[in-house]
């Protein structure tokens, strides 16, 4: 059955992009996947970044279990219960001090889509800046911002983009500065351009509180708050895009808490579903009922939807419970502690970055030169994944060889143990590998 069904997977499904793997798979639960051979994969991607709490937790089965004896779906004007207990849980327990208005949606595209609008229409403007290196989704006003990849190919983008480039202390564009004074510059840099190219109908700056799909990087908060000021002095709204750094993935509550910087508008997917499509917008009353007498709408089939309210709460009430927070922050350590042991033992490792259990490896060829690992990373990658780890890597050309690791916020020191291990004998490997390659 299981070569039948690997056969019609390739015949019948489109591919769409990023990595994919010989086998189909089965079953998820907690740090582990498996697939239809029976083998178990360490899954340090949690899914798609979205397993927070680790796959199929029980309190996210019971909760689809009681959405099942009650409804998963309602007709988008009739606001169910659970849905106004999610929106205010949010709001008392979690967002930052004034945002406390919520949309709900099914993902983190959808969410910025409906954050950009909230923003023109608020504004009356239509220009928006992004962050080099930044990924904000796949849909059309989404994609738009999206610069860290796959923006080739799909016609003409939504106007009125504009780009800052990202800092990164490893990589700088602007070499010999402190980390925050490269920040800082690159943020001058950005801001003078558009300033010159703006017809004045500046709506918003979006940014990511760590720029996960350009490489982990963690800009200073001088940055964010340099933001916050630029869009204040602009009439421009800050947008927070939270998809990987809200409810505890990187050891704080959201990203605007460790940068101590509030946006007007703070988007959320991946870590509020916990494997399940939720995504959710959130800003203040003013910006809410300004939008509202201009008659905003961003009405969807599946707009706040019962089933993901009850999803949304148990993931809230599991990271509350279970402490997972803190968890983030002293499993976080305790990883960083053995990626870092690797570098000491290996050249190739350039840099370890990253905040909490969102980390970021970068592999170079040599750290003098600091040239991207390209070869090595799909090697090690790969037989990674052979020994039974999964990563994510990524491999563009101007953006380095990066792993960005992101196990469940529950996974225990075993299993960090079996990773740091898998690592360590994949890179031996590899490296042997390609050494006997070159010599031959």
């Amino acid at each position: 059955m299981s070569n039948e069904l690997r056969s019609a997977a390739k015949e019948f499904l489109v591919r769409y992009g990023g990595d994919a793997f010989p086998n189909l798979f089965t079953s998820a639960k907690g740090t582990i996947v498996r697939d239809d051979t029976g083998r178990e994969v360490l899954d340090f991607t949690s899914g798609q970044m979205c397993a927070t709490i680790g796959h199929n937790h029980p309190a996210i089965v019971e909760a689809v279990n009681r959405a099942g004896t009650k409804a998963f779906h309602m007709f988008s004007g009739m606001i169910p219960e659970v849905v106004a207990e999610l929106a205010q849980t949010l709001a008392t327990d979690w967002m930052p001090e004034g945002l406390t208005k919520s949309l709900f949606v099914n993902t983190g595209s959808e969410s910025n889509e409906a954050a950009l609008r909230m923003a023109k229409m608020y504004t009356g403007g239509f220009e928006v800046l992004a962050v080099g290196g930044s990924w904000h989704g796949i849909t059309g006003g989404a994609s738009s911002v999206s610069l860290a990849s796959d923006r080739k190919g799909y016609g003409v983008p939504t106007p009125g983009v504009f780009v800052i480039p990202e800092p990164n202390a490893y990589r700088p564009y602007i070499p010999g500065l402190s980390e925050e004074e490269e920040a800082l510059a690159c943020l001058e840099l950005g801001l003078k351009l558009f300033d010159m190219q703006s017809t004045g109908r500046g709506a918003a700056i979006i940014v990511e509180p760590v720029i996960s799909a350009g490489g982990v990087l963690v800009p200073p908060k001088a940055f964010y708050q340099g933001l916050r000021k630029a869009a204040d002095e602009r009439g421009m709204l800050l947008i927070f895009d939270e998809a990987q750094t809200a409810f505890g993935r990187i050891g704080h509550r959201t990203g605007s808490d460790f940068h101590e910087v509030v946006p007007d508008i703070l988007t959320v997917s991946k870590t509020l579903g916990g494997g399940l499509p939720l995504a959710g917008v959130v800003t203040t009353p003013k910006i809410e009922a300004d939008v509202y007498e201009k008659h905003y709408t961003y009405y969807t089939s599946h707009v706040s939807d019962p089933l993901l309210g009850e999803v949304g709460l148990a993931v809230l009430r599991v990271i509350a419970e279970e402490s997972l927070i803190e968890r983030a922050r002293t499993m976080g350590a305790y990883l960083r502690e053995g990626l870092l042991g690797l570098q000491q033992r290996y050249e190739a490792i350039g840099d370890v970055r990253g905040q909490g259990l969102l980390l970021g490896v970068e592999l170079v060829e040599d750290r003098e030169s600091r040239k991207p690992a390209h070869q090595l990373g799909a090697l090690t990658t790969q037989k990674c994944f052979e020994l039974g780890l999964s990563m994510n890597i990524r491999r563009r050309p101007e953006r380095g060889s990066v792993w960005r690791i992101a196990p469940p916020l529950t996974v225990s020191h075993d299993e960090i143990d079996r990773a740091i291990a898998i690592l360590d004998r994949a890179l031996r490997e590899s490296l042997d590998e390609m050494a006997l390659t070159k010599a031959a």
